[in-house]
């Protein structure tokens, strides 16, 4: 059965992109675009993710590091480090 009309999206293409990670409909529609031209779908793709049933989640849940090296900064190290700059456009004060 289609879940998104707009692209031609079945439930078997959802359950395959939430069985190789996909655990949000934004990260459906990054996989197949399902959910980005009317939206229509959303809320039958979120029913199919249903809740909990995301490995990466429960990986991360029980301690896994993030993937993409989204892990905390080391000991010591600042989490953000903000510059300042001055505005832009803006003469500077003499």
């Amino acid at each position: 059965m289609y879940v998104c009309s707009c692209f031609g999206i079945t439930e078997q293409q959802v359950r395959d992109h939430a069985d190789t990670g996909a655990c949000t409909p934004r990260q459906i529609a990054s996989a197949c675009k399902a959910g980005t031209d009317c939206g229509g779908c959303v809320r039958r793709i979120q029913a199919l993710l249903g809740r909990g049933a995301c490995p990466r989640r429960q990986l991360v849940e029980s301690g896994a590091p993030e993937p993409l090296g989204a892990q905390p900064p080391a000991a010591g190290m600042p989490a953000v480090v903000v510059a300042e700059a001055a505005p832009v456009g803006l003469p500077e004060a003499a």
